[in-house]
């Protein structure tokens, strides 16, 4: 469990260094400066919790699986949101972004949760990947 927590909270604050990098460039930033909290590590690393579901899920359809995992990530994102927001700690605001819930989550973000969250359980069942369809 720890191990899986480590490569989820790494792989996610990689994603997260990757994802604001290529948004400065876009904003004309050569410098591609990226923008993350070590906060974001416990959160990343909680997708371990989800390695008893990626198993039951494992001979599912991608589609489905995509999108149980992006629900519960949102899931994630919300509490964990919500929790740091009382504590004015959150590291993002959404308020002022498109479809935002709150502030704490954006709908438009789900292609991205979706993928995440396959990739994810790629991590999670690194053995039983070629069985994944």
């Amino acid at each position: 469990m720890y191990h899986n927590f480590f490569k989820c909270g790494i792989t996610g604050l990689c994603l997260e260094v990757t994802f604001t990098s290529l948004i400065s460039f876009l904003r004309k930033d050569l410098k591609m400066t990226a923008t993350t909290s070590l906060l974001m590590f416990p959160i990343y690393g909680g997708a371990a919790c989800l390695t008893p579901l990626c198993r039951f899920l494992k001979h599912r359809p991608p589609l489905l699986r995509g999108t149980v995992y992006m629900l519960l990530i949102y899931l994630g994102e919300y509490t964990s949101g919500c929790f740091l927001k009382k504590r004015n700690m959150c590291p993002w605001d959404y308020s002022n972004c498109p479809l935002n819930v709150q502030g704490i989550i954006r709908l438009d973000f789900a292609p991205l949760w979706f993928a995440t969250g396959l990739l994810f359980e790629r991590l999670l069942l690194p053995n039983q990947c070629e069985h994944i369809a």
